[in-house]
């Protein structure tokens, strides 16, 4: 009876180890930025910020030839005007960087917007091909090993490239 029960305890222990050696082995890990940067459709869309952003420049640079202009005739002007002209283009020259000031805001908020637009299918089809992989592979968690000190399980990196076919 004494061998029975230290047989079912020894039994017990091999279960349990084998059980936590198996959850062990359900996790791994991918760099999430990295896997998104390798995508096709991710230099597409950067392009497209880019492209975007140069365009903004460039009304902007314009904008602020055209602001120097204005206040380079005003300051030659100066002399030749009255006091009350010569506020009234101060006055106007505030306007315009004002004016200038809210465009660039909002071009950077439009950029945002767009590059946010742009990117959020791009990460929707990673998380899918995530979870596919993992999935396929019977991986219960799947951390972003960005973040991660120590990454000693497996890296479902080229698994999930391939099933991306990138």
């Amino acid at each position: 009876m004494k061998h029975l029960k230290s047989l079912l305890f020894a039994a017990a222990l091999i279960i349990g180890a084998s059980s936590f050696m198996s959850a062990q082995s359900k996790v791994a890990h991918i760099n999430k930025e990295e896997l998104v940067k390798a995508m096709p459709a991710y230099a597409v869309a950067q392009a497209e910020v880019e492209k975007l952003g140069k365009t903004y420049q460039a009304q902007i640079q314009d904008s602020l030839k055209e602001l120097d202009a204005k206040l380079k005739q005003y300051n030659a002007e100066a002399e030749a005007q009255t006091q009350e002209e010569n506020q009234k283009r101060m006055e106007e020259v505030e306007g315009m960087k004002q004016s200038l000031a809210q465009f660039q805001q909002n071009a950077q908020q439009d950029m945002q917007k767009k590059e946010f637009d742009l990117l959020k299918p791009i990460l929707e089809d990673a998380n899918d091909a995530i979870q596919t992989v993992a999935r396929e592979q019977g991986f219960q968690y799947v951390l972003d090993s960005a973040m991660l000190i120590m990454a000693d399980g497996k890296d479902l990196m080229a698994d999930v490239k391939a099933h991306l076919k990138i």
